[in-house]
């Protein structure tokens, strides 16, 4: 039950960061640097920002140093990233969603989507810090 608490707490945290430089990034940066080089300029303020919430969480909530309660923690959220990203997709643009889910694979925007890999990763992978 903590991890699923964590997990709300965690993907909040990050989509509204999200969503705050993605606003940023499609209105200032990518008409002056492109699409791909826009990415390429948040993708680690995200990581950084994902790094932050989840310590931040895991300590807030106590999130047990399990590898099951952090895998738990960080999938549940990534699967509220996604929808959260195909609703806004279905809501702001009208597209589908499997089209919202193929352009984050795109080449251009690839990058964007390994931070929200390693967004999923990050609880479990601050274990290996202990």
């Amino acid at each position: 039950m903590r991890a699923l608490r964590a997990a709300f707490l965690y993907f909040a945290v990050v989509f509204a960061a999200g969503f705050f430089l993605g606003t940023i990034r499609s209105l200032l940066l990518v008409p002056r640097l492109g699409e791909a080089r826009a990415i390429l300029v948040e993708a680690p303020l995200m990581l950084a920002v994902s790094l932050v919430a989840a310590r931040f969480v895991v300590r807030r909530l106590a999130v047990p140093a399990r590898l099951a309660d952090r895998l738990e923690m960080g999938i549940i959220a990534f699967v509220l990233l996604m929808l959260a990203e195909v609703l806004l997709g279905m809501m702001l643009f009208a597209t589908m969603p499997m089209a919202t889910l193929a352009a984050m694979v795109s080449p251009v925007r690839l990058p964007g989507f390994m931070v929200q890999l390693l967004f999923a990763a990050l609880p479990a992978l601050l274990l290996v810090r202990r």
